[in-house]
């Protein structure tokens, strides 16, 4: 869970065929990354949450790493507006 009003962002991704565990070995030690998980009933294969002190940091991370790595066919990230919590 990010901090406070941390910018955050959740990332879809497709990657090759039969990576999906490793490449999500990979993601969980991006700085930023709090969840990585594989999906189905989509045509993307991953969904991560990436939360940053900066949206110039988170940028960088989706930009700089994610969108960059070996396996990573294409991406889609959509910004968090607003994040609610129970409790």
């Amino acid at each position: 869970m990010c901090r406070g009003s941390m910018p955050s962002a959740y990332i879809l991704i497709n990657c090759e065929l039969g990576c999906e565990n490793a490449l999500i070995d990979e993601l969980k030690t991006l700085p930023g990354v709090v969840e990585a998980c594989q999906i189905y009933g989509s045509t993307f294969d991953i969904i991560v949450k990436v939360c940053a002190d900066t949206e110039d940091r988170l940028k960088e991370v989706v930009n700089r790493r994610i969108r960059r790595m070996e396996k990573v066919k294409a991406t889609q990230t959509m910004m968090v507006v607003i994040e609610l919590h129970d409790g």
